[in-house]
């Protein structure tokens, strides 16, 4: 069995872990919030990389770099600081409301899982023959490409108007523009 650890009001320990990074997945920041600050101050150091991890395995973009940065700041305010002594839990309530709110994707995970599964599953032979078939393959360029940086576009008659209008209606995820009703 392993150690019998527990939170500061008694929760298992692992438990804590597990529902800290399954509500972040959810979006559930009361949730995710009550579990980080459950892991403070005794387990800090744990809670970060906790919340680094899911940055990497449950997030979309470059969130990663903005948690780093809040755990960089954790460290510059307890300076000098052990235990109960720890201050700066706004920086990990803010890490964890940055964690619920981007958009989620759990495509790094999956990819560096299906690369190791792959790799330890198949043989020298049939990862040669399944990188053979990507390389034979061939994807149709999409319409969406011609537009008036290409040739192809430049002689269909697309315009850099459209080119904005197209492409601003096309983000996956869009957050609120700076530009919102501009005419374009």
């Amino acid at each position: 069995m392993g150690y019998d650890l527990r939170t500061q009001r008694g929760y298992d320990f692992y438990e804590v872990a597990s529902a800290l990074q399954k509500s972040i997945r959810r979006g559930d920041v009361k949730l995710a919030g009550y579990m980080a600050l459950e892991l403070f101050p005794k387990y800090a150091e744990y809670c970060w990389k906790r919340l680094l991890t899911v940055s990497a395995e449950d997030c979309h973009g470059l969130v990663t770099q903005e948690i780093k940065a809040l755990y960089d700041s954790f460290h510059v305010v307890n300076k000098g600081k052990r235990g109960d002594d720890l201050k700066g839990r706004i920086f990990i309530s803010k890490a964890v409301i940055i964690l619920c709110t981007c958009g989620h994707s759990r495509d790094a995970d999956v990819l560096s899982n299906y690369i190791y599964d792959k790799k330890q599953l198949l043989s020298d032979e049939e990862i040669e023959r399944a990188f053979q078939e990507v390389r034979a393959g061939r994807m149709d360029v999409p319409e969406y490409v011609f537009d008036c940086h290409t040739r192809k576009g430049k002689a269909m008659g697309k315009t850099k108007q459209q080119f904005f209008r197209e492409e601003e209606n096309a983000l996956a995820n869009k957050q609120i523009s700076l530009f919102e009703g501009v005419q374009l």
